[in-house]
């Protein structure tokens, strides 16, 4: 489906309206490029509040299930969309520039034009992003990923039924990445894209983007949890709670957990442990995707079957497993419940550099709060963005950062006036 001048076409339009496109948002620079803020945050709570209600149900729950994500994950989600959550993003971002001595006036203003590229997890709904650019006050082009099932027309197109005015900063073309002409197009159009997405994704926006169109990347992004020995059960609860809420399928998510020890039985022991703890978070929560419980199971065997110098030991079972590994390597884990353990003392944390801006968010459990500051200050220094406890790890916030930017500031610009 394609939303363009606040109407739903279907997929077959593409090419015509693509065509059109720079002559209607030439109209809309004539008219003056301007989009109050206000205005979207009041049609944004409007449409949170149909959320809340279950009017996009027929939707939005089908798209939960795919990606595993409960009722309470979603209810986060929503509030950002409220009033109260884009306030606060809002002035978190984008506080007023004002005068400086020299009588130097510096005002913001959008960038122009977003092609917004969204990747198919469930990290940031599209439409969100979108609405990301609104409050910037750039005219939106949303390419949605496969996947999307028509979410995000529908939510945009209902953001236009309430408020009208922001039909000429809003378009979905809902165009297969192996259609790189039309994509091309519109990235010529762009004066920013947004990329959300791993390697390939952003490796493709800039063979699609002239030279001079500015590439703003939200690429996929690795977490993990870094646990003392001494850390309380209860740090540990949290934390597979967070796993089994998430199953592991956010950038935010736990991958697996860092022990900070150079001994091998150490480590194989807090396997253990943490396979306890999670066996009996696991059993009071909705189960995980049962193809994906099969896959894993599949993996897992697989593992078992493979040279022992892969792992110290495997412990699994009811749909869960927890790998030790003796390397203290970062990767993505087999997901849905599926974590690994390895060891990396804390004087070596600084080797985590080497994974650069793959770093996000880092859980920190410990029962001492010195060596709590302390492991996170080498955490922040090493490159992770995000250092949080273990049952916090997804938690969004208005205001929060994008992997360590701001994206509000990123889809503007500064001008300077002076006399």
């Amino acid at each position: 489906m394609i939303l363009f001048d606040g109407k739903i076409f279907d997929t077959l339009m593409q090419d015509e309206l693509i065509a059109k496109l720079p002559q209607v948002i030439d109209e809309t620079y004539k008219d003056g490029l301007h989009l109050d803020p206000k205005d979207v945050i009041d049609a944004c709570s409007t449409l949170a509040r149909r959320v809340a209600d279950g009017a996009f149900d027929d939707i939005v729950l089908p798209f939960m299930e795919k990606f595993g994500i409960g009722r309470d994950y979603l209810e986060r989600m929503i509030y950002l969309f409220t009033a109260e959550g884009l306030t606060t993003k809002l002035n978190t971002e984008l506080p007023p520039l004002g005068s400086d001595p020299d009588g130097i006036r510096r005002v913001r203003y959008p960038l122009g034009v977003l092609l917004h590229i969204a990747a198919g997890n469930f990290d940031v709904l599209p439409a969100y992003s979108v609405i990301e650019g609104l409050l910037a006050g750039n005219i939106n082009i949303l390419k949605p990923p496969m996947g999307d099932s028509g979410l995000s027309v529908k939510l945009l197109s209902e953001l236009i039924d309430i408020c009208p005015r922001l039909a000429p900063f809003i378009y979905v073309f809902d165009v297969p990445s192996t259609e790189t002409a039309s994509l091309v197009r519109l990235a010529e159009m762009s004066n920013g894209i947004a990329v959300w997405g791993g390697d390939q994704a952003l490796e493709a926006a800039r063979r699609l983007a002239p030279i001079n169109t500015k590439i703003i990347s939200w690429g996929h992004k690795l977490s993990f949890a870094y646990a003392e020995l001494d850390c309380t059960d209860d740090s540990l609860k949290e934390l597979a709670r967070s796993i089994c809420m998430t199953n592991q399928t956010l950038c935010s998510s736990c991958q697996g957990i860092f022990v900070d020890t150079t001994s091998d039985e150490e480590l194989v022991e807090f396997g253990k442990r943490f396979y306890s703890v999670l066996s009996e978070v696991n059993s009071f929560s909705s189960p995980a995707d049962y193809g994906m419980r099969a896959k894993n199971a599949i993996n897992i065997y697989n593992e078992k079957l493979e040279s022992e110098s892969r792992y110290l030991e495997i412990f699994s079972g009811n749909g869960i497993s927890v790998i030790v590994r003796p390397d203290s390597e970062l990767d993505l884990s087999y997901m849905y419940r599926s974590v690994w353990v390895r060891k990396l003392p804390s004087s070596e944390i600084y080797t985590l550099r080497k994974h650069k801006s793959y770093l996000q968010t880092a859980a920190v459990l410990t029962s001492s709060d010195v060596k709590r500051s302390s492991v996170s200050e080498l955490l922040a220094n090493a490159g992770v963005v995000r250092i949080t406890s273990g049952g916090t790890m997804s938690d969004t916030l208005p205001g929060e950062a994008h992997d360590g930017t701001y994206a509000l500031r990123e889809y503007t610009r500064i001008v300077e006036f002076r006399d």
